[in-house]
């Protein structure tokens, strides 16, 4: 039994690091959005790159199973962020 304890407590650990990645995501992208400059988008862009590294790590282990809302989640900001870098395109006249 103590190995199903474990692995339990694993799983739960791999899905609350996935979903503090997306929490951090979405500060990241929050603040690009408040203050839309260079270095703040790129800021966002690096934390999204963790967290897709964090969301891949907890699929694997877990098989995709209890990380569904750190996804929903993920999708949004990943959308909210492309909306950023979306306006802050050169405009071609």
């Amino acid at each position: 039994m103590p190995k199903r304890y474990d692995s339990s407590l694993q799983a739960g650990t791999t899905v609350s690091q996935a979903q503090n990645a997306v929490n951090k995501l979405h500060y990241a992208v929050s603040q690009a959005m408040s203050h839309p400059t260079e270095q703040t988008i790129e800021q966002a862009s690096r934390r999204l790159a963790h967290t897709e590294q964090a969301m891949r790590q907890a699929e694997r282990s877990l098989g995709g199973q209890g990380v569904e809302l750190a996804e929903e989640m993920f999708a949004e900001e990943k959308r909210r962020l492309n909306s950023i870098r979306d306006q802050k395109q050169p405009k071609d006249f």
